[in-house]
């Protein structure tokens, strides 16, 4: 038997049996120094040898007789606190990992609540403070890997990461600050930062450490959703540390890429939104992306397309790391096809939400930045492919945000792709998030990264003719002049503002499907105005457009109710509905017909019916009844007012020549006879008339409460028709 071994373990033996047993001060306490020979805290040191015995076999065994003996009479044994101090730096300045897990341990089997627990947590929060947490972690950086090691790995990690929950399990209402998750964590962070400076400092005398265990405590605090606590602490010193230091930065990318597979997207993704930018995220993955292909599905995949919670600086970081090393630009290249894949497939711009569609358009047109010239030529004919099915899908749909998505992308991505080529231009409303999205499709500084800044794309929609012509340099020379003529306002004449009307903060919607989804969707009650006043010129200039949703427009307005205080929200609402049953008589005469019976209609409903089927048969019955609807409807962008048409001087002479002129007859009219042509009404009569007339003889199709009993009682339509006539 080893005589060092057999020597430490008769001393360790003799002084448990003397802590266990004696009631005598001074004898406990000249034991306890005796055994801090071992621990090297005392001037008649033991051997090497037999320090190494004692830490890796004994003592654990001091530490829980001590925790055994823990109570208010044992502590008491000597005054001023001496036997506190002295049992209280054994687990303060001992082997950390074995007295982290010997605390841990008494902590979670200790009676609650005690004099014992509560003495120990105040101990742990000693033993967190002094910086112990860095010892035990250091510790396992050195230590060679085996089943034993990673035994005792896995424990650790289990108590270092989930001691906030462990304490606050045990402590209840008592638990410490110190163990608050907000308070803890940043602790942790700071304490990582320590062993890795030591780790650096190991690797620069020529010895071998391993980050691993620090890579696993990085994961597990991540995937408890810790990631903005130690983040937080981390990041930023990183960010100092790494700038200018390849030994730094080499030690962040393997603290990285040791990293668990199944905690691979939690850091990922807290590092994308704590680095301040795609430089830093460049020095502390490195490329990561290239050697994990867990990390790479991550970066461009999960945070690209199954994920849309990523703010913009986040967004603009990931994809600018990937532009920032040659080794990374293919992702880069292959990130945009996917994203205008995604863009452009109609089954996803039917089942995504709208907040990912413009999550994806913002990372297609940050891509398009990155990329150079020449990437985009190579890939130049699969892209615009891409770009026109997608255009294509995106202004078929019935959804304006939609279709204007379509528009902004199509109008950048057109013009780096194909920038000899004629710009595509669309006319769209402009916003907020317009503005946005046209801001991310400025290219980048070249000093940003080595990706080859391509030509700026400029807005090419939304910018009023007037800034236009003045931008192009035309006109505005005849505003040139000295400076004293151009700041002189002595001779301007204000302008007559009296006749201004109130501007309306919503825009008048310029088709009818617009108006239709402003009436059934909107909460905007200035828009919801602005489309029930627009809709009746919207549909007699848009025949066609009418017709593909004549029925939703004459359900919509059939059941309208009147949200705001309208000035003639009912004359609006019939001149509506006739447009839309003059424009597409024979299926909205018809559905209005069995309207006319169907049960749950107050009469009003119904009157309303026959008010509209009488009109618009006067109206189509009327010559020229068509030409005369796309006249009332209102004008164009390019139109111009009817009386522009004829000139001045015409007028002036058919009015002199008709005061001149004497008539024998003064019967009969003195005007131009009307235009002679078909009677529109003619075609569809059987819609108005057949279906009312079939069940007009019918009882128990219109219901109303009775006066008397209160309960419901059949009238005949007939009365109807006699209130009508």
């Amino acid at each position: 038997m080893d005589p060092v071994a057999s020597a430490v373990r008769l001393a360790v033996q003799e002084a448990v049996h003397i802590l266990s047993s004696s009631e005598d001060g001074g004898h406990i306490i000249s034991t306890l120094q005796s055994l801090r020979r071992y621990l090297g805290e005392t001037e008649t040191q033991a051997p090497p040898e037999e320090q190494e015995e004692f830490s890796r076999t004994h003592f654990s065994t001091i530490l829980r007789c001590l925790v055994g003996k823990l109570s208010p009479d044992w502590l008491d044994l000597l005054p001023d606190g001496q036997l506190e101090e002295l049992w209280a730096s054994f687990f303060l300045e001992g082997p950390a990992d074995q007295a982290f897990l010997v605390l841990m341990e008494s902590i979670e089997g200790a009676a609650s609540p005690s004099f014992r627990l509560m003495k120990m947590a105040r101990l742990l929060a000693r033993f967190l403070s002094a910086g112990r947490m860095a010892a035990v972690m250091e510790g396992q950086c050195g230590q060679q890997a085996g089943p034993a090691s990673r035994l005792l790995q896995e424990t650790l990690l289990t108590r270092v990461v989930g001691l906030p929950d462990h304490l606050g399990n045990r402590l209840q209402r008592e638990t410490l600050a110190a163990f608050f998750p907000q308070n803890y964590f940043p602790l942790l962070g700071e304490e990582v930062l320590r062993v890795l400076q030591a780790v650096v400092d190991s690797l620069r005398g020529g010895l071998d450490c391993s980050v691993s265990f620090l890579s696993q405590v990085l994961g597990k605090a991540c995937v408890h959703g810790r990631q903005k606590e130690i983040l937080g602490v981390l990041v930023p010193r990183l960010t100092v540390l790494t700038q200018g230091n390849c030994l730094w930065q080499r030690v962040c990318w393997r603290l990285v890429e040791c990293v668990p597979d199944r905690a691979m997207e939690a850091v990922l993704k807290g590092l994308v939104e704590a680095a301040p930018g795609p430089e830093v995220l460049s020095r502390l993955l490195g490329n990561l992306v290239t050697k994990s292909k867990k990390a790479q599905f991550v970066m461009t995949q999960k945070l690209l397309f199954l994920q849309y919670s990523c703010s913009m600086p986040m967004l603009q970081s990931l994809l600018g790391y990937l532009a920032m090393d040659s080794q990374r630009r293919p992702l880069l290249v292959q990130a945009l096809k996917e994203l205008l894949e995604t863009w452009g497939s109609s089954s996803a711009i039917r089942h995504t939400p709208l907040e990912q569609q413009r999550y994806v358009s913002k990372a297609l047109l940050i891509c398009l930045t990155h990329l150079g010239e020449a990437e985009l030529r190579a890939s130049r004919d699969e892209l615009l492919a891409s770009l026109m099915e997608g255009v294509k899908s995106r202004l078929d749909s019935s959804l304006p945000p939609v279709r204007r998505l379509g528009m902004i992308v199509a109008e950048v991505a057109s013009a780096r792709l194909h920038p000899e080529g004629p710009p595509l231009k669309f006319q769209y409303e402009e916003d907020e998030l317009t503005r946005e999205m046209l801001a991310l499709a400025v290219p980048r500084p070249a000093a940003d990264g080595p990706s080859e800044a391509g030509p700026p794309v400029a807005p090419v929609s939304g910018e009023s003719p007037d800034q236009e012509t003045v931008d192009s340099g035309g006109p505005q020379a005849g505003w040139e002049g000295s400076d004293s003529e151009l700041d002189s306002d002595d001779e301007l004449v204000p302008y007559d503002m009296s006749g201004d009307g109130e501007q309306r903060g919503s825009k008048t919607p310029a088709y009818v499907r617009d108006c239709l989804e402003a009436l059934t969707a909107s909460e905007d009650w200035e828009r919801w105005e602005e489309a029930l006043r627009a809709l009746e010129g919207l549909v007699l200039k848009s025949p066609a457009a009418t017709r593909e949703v004549s029925l939703e427009l004459a359900k919509v307005l059939l059941h309208l109710e009147e949200k705001t205080a309208v000035a003639g929200f009912e004359r609006l609402r019939q001149r509506a509905l006739v447009a839309v049953t003059v424009t597409d008589p024979a299926r909205v005469a018809e559905y209005l017909a069995v309207q006319f019976y169907a049960l749950n209609y107050s009469l009003r409903q119904r009157m309303d019916i026959l008010d509209v089927l009488a009109l618009a048969a006067q109206e189509l019955s009327r010559p020229g009844c068509l030409g005369k609807a796309a006249q009332r409807g209102s004008p164009g962008p390019g139109s111009q007012p009817s009386g522009a048409a004829v000139p001045a001087w015409k007028a002036v002479v058919e009015e002199r020549v008709r005061r001149k002129t004497r008539r024998f007859c003064k019967q009969g009219s003195t005007g131009r006879a009307a235009a002679a042509g078909p009677n529109e009404f003619n075609a569809v009569a059987g819609y108005f008339f057949f279906p009312l007339l079939q069940r007009f003889d019918r009882l128990g199709l219109t219901r109303r409460p009775c006066r008397v009993t209160g309960r419901l009682s059949t009238a005949s339509p007939s009365r109807l028709w006699a209130v009508r006539g």
